[in-house]
């Protein structure tokens, strides 16, 4: 399966300069908690709530400054067409919990979420299971 099968192509961005009080207000209209940020048509960083909470609420910090205050600038990315199983690798690695996804012209193409990651393998999880379930039954009849 390739990450563009499992990934969350609709993707909402802000820029450096927008506050921090209206990147949260994406978050919450979209119901999101993760925002990418655009500068000259490249990301430059990401954003989460958790990166708000901890680097801004927690310190008492400005809401109406610059999101680029709590953003994370090291952002690891994948590309669309890669496997999801290379992704999840890259992610479980680096200890992510979101990969940004390009297409291959380097253009934002959507987010991989570990919730992306889960709904793919968790079906097939439960299926093994389910079989294993079968298998332990049979034998034991």
């Amino acid at each position: 399966m390739k990450v563009s099968e499992a990934m969350t192509a609709q993707v909402i961005t802000a820029k450096p300069t927008d506050s921090i009080k209206s990147v949260a207000g994406i978050m919450k209209r979209i119901d999101t908690g993760a925002v990418p940020i655009f500068d000259d048509g490249k990301v430059v960083g990401l954003v989460t709530d958790r990166d708000i909470v901890l680097r801004v609420v927690a310190e008492g910090g400005d809401l109406n400054g610059p999101i680029s205050a709590a953003m994370s600038e090291d952002v690891q990315s994948c590309k669309a067409d890669d496997a999801l199983a290379d992704a999840a690798g890259h992610m479980a690695s680096h200890q992510l919990r979101r990969l940004i996804v390009t297409d291959e012209a380097g253009k934002l193409a959507g987010i991989l979420s570990l919730g992306d990651i889960a709904v793919d393998y968790g079906n097939k999880a439960v299926g093994h299971t389910l079989e294993e379930i079968s298998a332990d039954t049979d034998a034991a009849a």
